[in-house]
């Protein structure tokens, strides 16, 4: 018993190297996070509008019924990487016309209206997740998270991060195209 427990730091310095071998591996991308809600239905959720807002709250019977796709962004006035992608997604819905939808995540709502009267309002609706509920049953791993959801509310594609860059942004508008929210060209 006692050789066992002399191995027993060898056999943790093992384990811990291990995972750390697998994190450095250049081939693994942190981003490509799985998502179960691919091809599933989106989440039930219903979150109220942002209280110094004029803008509608969300829940999931908004995104059923939909002629096209819609797109719903994860964010918050104190995520950085959400003020750096707010000029693509308010791109996307003035010069593309996509339809997109936000949840409010963990945020105050005074902070996340200055921000939006700041920076512009592309949001044809906006949940509050003052709890972070909605996050839990979207299975987001942080801010900003970007989802296409089908017409029928079946969740599409995830993108994980801010949608900034001339890589992010080709995949971004190559799934909204895949999902027929853009053309092809576009």
């Amino acid at each position: 018993m006692m050789r066992y427990i002399a191995f027993a730091p060898l056999m943790i310095a093992a384990i811990v190297g291990g995972f750390f071998l697998w994190g450095l591996n250049p081939d693994r991308d942190p981003n490509a996070l799985p998502s179960v809600l691919i091809s599933q239905p989106a989440p039930a959720f219903e979150l109220a509008p942002l209280s110094t807002l004029d803008t509608p709250g969300l829940a999931r019977n908004d995104l059923i019924g939909n002629d096209t796709p819609v797109v719903v962004n994860v964010f918050a006035s104190w995520c950085v990487p959400c003020r750096a992608e707010h000029a693509v997604l308010t791109s996307l819905v003035e010069r593309d016309g996509v339809r997109l939808f936000g949840i409010n995540y963990k945020d105050k709502p005074e902070d996340a209206s200055r921000w939006l009267n700041d920076l512009g309002n592309p949001y044809e609706r906006i949940g509050a997740d003052e709890v972070g509920r909605a996050g839990i049953e979207w299975g987001i791993s942080g801010v900003p998270e970007t989802f296409i959801v089908g017409g029928d509310g079946t969740v599409l594609f995830r993108y994980v991060g801010p949608v900034v860059g001339e890589e992010a942004e080709a995949e971004f508008r190559a799934a909204l195209a895949q999902a027929g929210v853009i053309g092809e060209g576009a």
